[in-house]
């Protein structure tokens, strides 16, 4: 039984408003257009990613504007991302959307004269992304997918109060996921807990990582390339009868224990109002500040619960915006 988490916010209100304005007239954008071309691509394929994809996709669709979409996806190869963004760099693009950091980067260095909006990015300003959080610069902005680590590790803490060691398997080639370990290192050391780490360059070696680790429990942050192949650090977990703490709620529904995080595709979505505002009201990204989710998702999966052999604190059931069983 799965109780389906809160719908995408703003989407009817959104809708409501600019259907109104658009009725009767020709054309939807501030330059007449009534089409527009907008380029996507991201770095690997995983539920979190394509989430954001489809939500952004939606909250064009709610706004009535007709879009044709050059989607691609990078299959987690950097070389591929920085192929995709050269190709749309001179390609008849309206906008491009930027889903994760490495592909927000390769597009930042290709693409000049067209908007960039990227979600699913950490830190924009640390990944060299925009010039600041609030004045952002150039042809950029979005939203940024941090998330609460020291509230993710606390509810560890919660659930399994014995716990002294995590275990974090990540690329190192990624800031976002560099950003989210120091961040965690910081949050553990204020809990009492351990932090040993494990690095990997791709998918094939998560496994591997996981195993490396002797930890009590797994904390995932929202790495790409791990997220990518996040059964096999489950397998592992769940062979040892240790929790596994997700960043994002698609990772919980795959057999992570649990989360306190982001709702990906209404982050999508947030992307996209955005991108609604530069096609057709004229809005500069370079004035736009980047966004981030105010909203917060405690997600639960009692299924994987029950197979390590921990009992969740009916408390934190009773409260939690999704259980999944």
């Amino acid at each position: 039984m799965k109780r389906t988490a809160t719908a995408l916010l703003g989407a009817t209100a959104l809708a409501a408003t600019l259907g109104l304005s658009a009725c009767g007239q020709e054309s939807t954008g501030s330059g007449g257009q009534d089409s527009y071309q907008i380029g996507i691509t991201q770095i690997v394929e995983h539920p979190s990613l394509d989430a954001a994809r489809e939500g952004f996709k939606q909250a064009l669709a709610d706004a009535g504007l007709e879009v044709s979409y050059d989607e691609q996806n990078a299959q987690g190869d950097q070389s591929t991302a920085t192929s995709i963004a050269t190709t749309f760099a001179s390609s008849d693009l309206d906008l491009v959307l930027a889903i994760a950091t490495p592909t927000a980067q390769a597009s930042v260095q290709a693409i000049t004269d067209v908007p960039i909006l990227v979600t699913a990015v950490t830190d924009p300003v640390e990944a060299g992304l925009v010039d600041s959080w609030d004045a952002p610069g150039g042809n950029v902005t979005g939203t940024s997918d941090i998330n609460p680590v020291d509230e993710q590790l606390g509810l560890l803490t919660e659930l399994a109060p014995e716990v002294q060691t995590v275990g974090i398997v990540y690329s190192a080639g990624e800031v976002n996921s560099t950003i989210q370990v120091d961040l965690a290192r910081t949050a553990a050391e204020d809990l009492g807990l351990q932090v040993e780490e494990a690095t990997v360059t791709n998918s094939a070696e998560v496994q591997q990582g996981a195993e490396s680790l002797d930890v009590d429990a797994y904390y995932v942050p929202t790495d790409n390339t791990v997220v990518s192949a996040l059964e096999a650090l489950l397998q592992v977990a769940e062979s040892r009868s240790l929790p596994v703490i997700a960043a994002e709620g698609d990772s919980v529904e795959r057999g992570a224990l649990a989360t306190y995080g982001l709702d990906y595709e209404r982050l999508g979505y947030q992307t996209g109002e955005m991108a609604v505002q530069v096609l057709t009201e004229g809005a500069d990204p370079a004035a736009m500040p980047i966004e981030t989710q105010d909203e917060l998702s405690l997600v639960l999966n009692a299924d994987t619960a029950e197979r390590i052999g921990l009992e969740l604190p009916p408390e934190l059931v009773d409260s939690a915006d999704t259980v999944y069983e």
